[in-house]
């Protein structure tokens, strides 16, 4: 672990930071001449270890001292007394100089006032770099040197530490402004992360953040679906650990789906969004490389999906003609969440003609029957994203979430003769007790309707899920926390 650096003590009187290439700092070599003839100065120059000629500046073209005294423009004047700085002035103000320094008559000619310029250590393209240096003791994460010789890519991937796919390698500085996403602590626990079950920090999540992708303000839901994903309601070593195809699909509700960009609209489950690819990425990293879960070892899916690379999309919430996923699972409108569901890929549900509530309900049941296998009963739970155009069509007859929920469940209510095993010629089934029983396709809460999609096309999706109920996984909804 790398150890912060230590602040540079400033010496007991005047202190001034300058660098040639600042106009104002150029004007005001004259008064800082008159200062170090009146006492005491120490004159820090950032860029020029000439500049101001006739001084002795000394050297901060590193800009330690500059960064550990938080200068933000040049020139920046200071009163020190034993090493603890007093008072400061930004820029070049006569009368603010002369109360400071208590000399008068400072500049004779000058203009009064002109403003500084900014110091180098703030930098846009050098202070990530000062940062790394000399805050190193915030990161605990142990550094990977690599030889110059080294791809930095392909090292990541030879040590296991990726998705199959490039990530971008987690500097210090990268990693530090993935922590700038979030108030909390680099060294707050926040899950323990199966199937090893190693407690994973903030940190932590940066690092795989930061591989993922995903921008700082995408951490504070990166790190709620990490919440979620390790509860024991979801599950995820039982989901890791299953044949079946499923993983982690995160869905977002609340005002920050518009704040971090994301798209709940055309091609919602496709490619082209930052914040829907990169978080859901981030997830499966953080359970890949901290809890290691990985495919062929823990992970035993037979087939998997390339949503398990990373599945996460946000509700439309304003065009929905539903409340929202959230409020329907207990939270209060407004509040930012993140809802897991253990998913399969999406799977498209047709019907270009049905123009009432009851006709297109009956498409989506007989879609949803198919689920897994129409023979196959109260195992597993569903995703259903109800489409922009399908959606206009209960808005219009003014159905809610609830009643489409209820015709749902009514029209998914089986003949266990039709369920039993060998019916139709098929062994798959269920166990002959069924017979002359009327069964339902789902549990009481086994679908979630959402409303997400491309307002273009009489479409809409289902997404299939693992073993539902305490012997699989729950569907379960996380608060994301504010940022500060």
């Amino acid at each position: 672990m790398a150890q912060r650096s230590v602040a540079p003590t400033l010496p007991t009187g005047l202190v001034a930071f300058v660098k040639r290439d600042c106009p104002t700092c150029v004007l005001v070599a004259p008064v800082l001449e008159q200062l170090a003839k009146a006492g005491s100065l120490t004159v820090y120059t950032q860029d020029d270890v000439e500049f101001p000629a006739g001084l002795v500046p000394v050297d901060d073209t590193e800009l330690a001292v500059s960064w550990h005294h938080e200068i933000e423009a040049v020139p920046t004047l200071l009163r020190v007394e034993g090493g603890q700085e007093r008072e400061r002035v930004l820029g070049w103000h006569r009368d603010e100089w002369e109360a400071l320094c208590g000399v008068p008559g400072l500049g004779p000619g000058l203009p009064d006032w002109r403003p500084g310029c900014g110091s180098l250590s703030v930098d846009p393209d050098r202070a990530p770099a000062l940062r790394a240096r000399f805050s190193g003791g915030r990161l605990a994460a142990r550094r990977l040197e690599l030889s110059e010789s080294e791809d930095p890519y392909e090292a990541l991937d030879a040590r296991g530490w990726t998705d199959g796919l490039p990530v971008v390698p987690p500097t210090e500085e990268r990693v530090l402004a993935m922590l700038d996403g979030t108030s909390r602590a680099p060294d707050e626990v926040v899950a323990t992360v199966p199937p090893d079950l190693v407690p994973c920090t903030v940190e932590k999540v940066a690092i795989n953040a930061v591989m993922a992708g995903c921008k700082p303000e995408y951490l504070p839901v990166v790190l709620a679906a990490l919440e979620a994903a390790c509860s024991d309601a979801f599950n995820a070593h039982g989901l890791l650990a299953t044949t079946m195809p499923a993983g982690p699909v995160v869905i977002v509700n609340g005002p920050i789906r518009r704040r971090i960009g994301m798209n709940s609209g055309g091609n919602v489950f496709g490619q082209g969004n930052r914040a829907n690819s990169t978080i859901g990425r981030a997830l499966q990293l953080v359970i890949r490389n901290v809890g290691g879960g990985r495919p062929g070892e823990v992970d035993r899916a037979a087939h998997g999906n390339p949503g398990k690379v990373g599945f996460c999309f946000p509700e439309d919430e304003e065009g929905s003609p539903f409340e929202p996923l959230s409020v329907s699972l207990g939270m209060a409108a407004g509040v930012d969440t993140v809802t897991l569901f253990p998913g399969e890929g999406p799977r498209c549900i047709v019907d270009q003609l049905s123009r009432d509530p009851e006709s297109l309900a009956r498409s989506f049941a007989v879609n949803l029957r198919t689920l897994h296998h129409p023979k196959l009963i109260l195992a597993f739970d569903c995703v259903l994203a109800v489409g922009p155009e399908h959606a206009r069509v209960f808005r219009e007859a003014g159905w809610s979430r609830e009643k489409l929920a209820e015709r749902l469940h009514a029209l998914l209510q089986i003949p266990g003769d039709e369920l039993v095993r060998g019916a139709g010629g098929i062994a798959e089934g269920a166990p002959e007790t069924a017979r002359g029983a009327t069964l339902p396709k789902f549990r009481p809460d086994g679908i979630l309707i959402v409303h997400c999609g491309g307002g273009a096309g009489l479409f809409s999706a289902m997404i299939g899920g693992w073993a539902g109920g305490a012997i699989g996984s729950q569907p379960v909804i996380q608060e994301i926390a504010p940022w500060a």
